[in-house]
């Protein structure tokens, strides 16, 4: 792990987002929460906020932190027959929350495959990315913003 003892305690924020694909009938289910195991994003929701608490213990070298603030949202985009995923994280710590907001909105991914797969095996989970980080000695960045300036490594997908 990085040593970030001589580090100050500072207010650190983090939004990531991901997007499943899925056929329009899936998305027409999952819209009237008619799926076979229940109420789809209700439990992503939760899946997502559970796993960005664990972060620590998935990902090798990352940092325990005691989160004070997850929230996962959703849109159904009934056009390209997809749910976007938004996760946010608040931590006052002295380091960064961006993996916690990747694993929300990855976890969630998953759930939402996993509650699908039963009607649709032609699912895609795409461009797990970070939106934005607050806080700490960088301040504010936008690896969005970076990436359509082609800043090199400002993305991150899957």
């Amino acid at each position: 792990m990085v040593d970030i003892g001589a580090k100050p305690v500072t207010a650190r924020t983090a939004r990531a987002a991901g997007t499943v694909f899925m056929g329009p009938e899936t998305v027409r289910l999952l819209a009237k929460r008619a799926l076979p195991k229940g109420d789809v994003l209700s439990v992503a929701r939760v899946a997502g906020i559970m796993a960005a608490k664990e972060t620590s213990r998935l990902i090798p070298m990352c940092h325990p932190l005691a989160i004070e603030h997850a929230a996962v949202d959703f849109e159904i985009d009934h056009e390209r027959s997809a749910v976007n995923i938004e996760a946010a994280v608040r931590v006052l710590a002295k380091t960064g929350v961006e993996m916690e907001a990747l694993t929300a909105v990855t976890v969630a991914a998953l759930t939402i495959y996993d509650m699908c797969k039963a009607v649709d095996k032609g699912m895609v989970i795409s461009d797990a990315r970070l939106l934005e980080k607050r806080g700490g000695s960088s301040g504010r960045e936008d690896p969005a913003r970076r990436a359509s300036e082609g800043v090199a490594g400002s993305q991150t997908g899957i």
